[in-house]
């Protein structure tokens, strides 16, 4: 069975109490923190909008980023395959 845990986390200027597995914390608080460091970012960039706005642009960076690294990847193995038949 899970080894669930209570914790509280602050995400914009909410905060919210969640229940998680005990070893996903690390990644939640992590995930947490990168969201927060976004969101003042975007904060200090644009000015005059609201937290679900800043909130929106900070999850669609963040998820976007995230994504990159994959499609890099498989461009890489990609060029490695054909240097591979190349050399086959």
């Amino acid at each position: 069975m899970q080894n669930l845990i209570s914790i509280n986390i602050t995400i914009g200027d909410r905060n919210f109490k969640v229940k998680i597995d005990a070893k996903d914390e690390p990644v939640v608080i992590n995930a947490c923190k990168r969201i927060n460091e976004k969101v003042a970012e975007l904060k200090a960039t644009y000015g005059g909008k609201d937290m679900q706005d800043f909130l929106s642009m900070a999850l669609l960076s963040l998820l976007t980023a995230d994504q990159a690294p994959s499609a890099e990847k498989e461009e890489v193995q990609h060029a490695l395959n054909q240097l591979e038949q190349l050399l086959s």
